[in-house]
């Protein structure tokens, strides 16, 4: 018996962009085994490096807010977009978002024993939420950024509310210059995060099994070329090396010119602030961003429920 469904291929193929039969094939030999069906159609030239859409799958909203010199995200979870776009869902998320400004680091279970801004805790509002609306809900991520002097801004793409949508962006620039023109930055910097998906601010805080990742993947791929070794060495260290240039966020090209790197771009702007940049931290929450969620056959599931 196959290891995977038709499902899959489709799915593998929305993935990588490969055909159907390769995908079929790469499925097979893997087991069915999704992410090394995505490494084997990499390593033949067959896949996409990472769609960077990052096809997310929950639904929910993402809400950002800041004051001062503190900015924080939070995504929280609905199970179908007809709850995201309910006003008591949305409002939930906006004063969950203002509750975790009060709360130090990232901890979600910190976050819901926090108060909530009209009485109890958050996780006391969250399970209300749930009985009165009828679905589940949960509080997914948060992060925090912060400066000691300069700017944190927040960024909305395609906002379904204000400070809320399914990509938030949060850019900190510590800067002693003008703060209006920080922000301006600091918005056109937002608006690349959005777009240009990076993984870390420095190619030194890519996730190191990512990059064994890529490394075996274009050994892989130089193996095949059957060039000498040290002409393979130099392959695999330069693929590694372009993956990490196009990930980590000061290498990135700026999607507004599509020229300058971030690092020159928050450079050049000090004597635009009257005083030097720096472009010290962001935060990028995707709605659903690596969350599988199973697709559901609705005849099938009405036939199993006659039948049974």
């Amino acid at each position: 018996m196959a290891a995977f469904t038709a499902a899959d291929v489709k799915a593998l193929r929305e993935k990588t962009g490969a055909g159907m039969m390769d995908a079929k094939k790469a499925l097979e030999a893997s087991n069915g085994d999704v992410e090394a069906a995505v490494d084997a159609l990499r390593a033949k030239g067959l896949a996409t490096a990472q769609k960077k859409s990052s096809r997310t799958a929950a639904e929910g909203l993402v809400g950002v807010t800041v004051e001062g010199t503190r900015g924080v995200a939070v995504e929280v979870n609905s199970e179908t977009d007809f709850v995201a776009k309910n006003d008591q869902f949305q409002d939930f998320v906006r004063k969950t978002t203002q509750a975790a400004l009060g709360t130090d680091g990232d901890d979600v279970e910190a976050l819901k024993a926090a108060a909530y801004p009209t009485g109890g805790t958050v996780g006391e509002k969250l399970t209300d939420n749930v009985a009165t609306i009828g679905e589940n809900q949960q509080v997914r991520r948060m992060k925090t950024v912060s400066v000691t002097d300069g700017v944190v801004v927040p960024y909305m793409h395609n906002a379904v509310a204000p400070d809320l949508g399914k990509i938030g962006v949060l850019v900190a620039l510590q800067s002693e210059g003008d703060k209006d023109k920080l922000a301006d930055l600091g918005k056109k910097l937002g608006m690349h995060i959005a777009a240009a998906f990076p993984q870390a601010l420095t190619a030194e805080g890519l996730d190191s099994e990512v990059l064994d990742r890529e490394r075996k993947i274009a050994a892989e791929k130089a193996a095949e070329s059957g060039k000498p070794a040290e002409v393979q060495a130099k392959m695999v260290e330069g693929a590694v090396g372009k993956y990490a240039k196009e990930n980590a966020l000061l290498s990135q090209v700026f999607v507004m010119d599509n020229k300058t790197p971030i690092a020159q771009v928050v450079e050049q702007a000090a004597k635009d602030v009257g005083a030097k940049v720096e472009l010290v931290d962001y935060v990028r929450f995707q709605l659903g961003e690596g969350i599988e969620k199973e697709d559901s056959d609705f005849a099938a599931e009405v036939a199993a429920a006659v039948a049974g």
